[in-house]
């Protein structure tokens, strides 16, 4: 649950300017592993 508020602060997710799937997953894994990297 904390992970998605986290996640949440990134614009780019949180809006979804992504329109694919696969676009989306690709920046949501992106996000996940700078966050976790911190």
């Amino acid at each position: 649950e904390c992970m998605f508020g986290k996640l949440k602060h990134y614009r780019r997710i949180a809006t979804r300017y992504e329109k694919k799937a696969f676009n989306y997953m690709g920046m949501l894994s992106f996000a996940s592993v700078l966050l976790w990297l911190r």
